[in-house]
């Protein structure tokens, strides 16, 4: 297993980065994202009997300016919009089963195109309505 990576811009920013499913094989550890992003995306690939060392995260105090989420389609078909700060859409992409995205700042929705079954991964603690804003009118 292995993805391609696409990064999705508005006005020049990135906002998502895509990763598209290919039946590759991959060995060790490759990260998608860089230290710096809000939220890390990597795969790992051993084989039977590697070792990871233990190990435990210390606790930091980190400033978290967007709330980044990655989504990972177990199956179906779903349409990713994107939208700029006029609330127009300016940019969609379609993931497939074991596609994944990571949403890194900016307007998002979504659209089923088949039945769907994904993860979300986000950041915490989320506290409901009072982290997102809804769009209205968008177009």
């Amino acid at each position: 297993m292995f993805y391609s990576i696409k990064n999705i811009k508005v006005n020049n920013e990135i906002v998502a980065k895509v990763f598209k499913y290919r039946k590759k094989k991959f060995k060790g550890i490759k990260f998608f994202t860089p230290n710096t992003d809000n939220l890390q995306v990597g795969l790992m690939s051993h084989p039977k009997g590697h070792i990871i060392q233990p190990h435990f995260h210390k606790n930091t105090k980190k400033i978290i300016k967007h709330m980044s989420e990655l989504l990972i389609l177990y199956s179906g078909k779903l349409q990713v919009f994107f939208y700029n700060k006029k609330n127009k859409k300016i940019k969609s992409i379609i993931l497939n089963k074991k596609d994944m995205i990571l949403l890194i700042k900016g307007s998002h929705g979504f659209k089923t195109l088949k039945k769907t079954e994904m993860l979300e991964i986000k950041q915490g603690p989320f506290l409901g309505d009072k982290d997102k804003i809804r769009l209205k009118n968008f177009g």
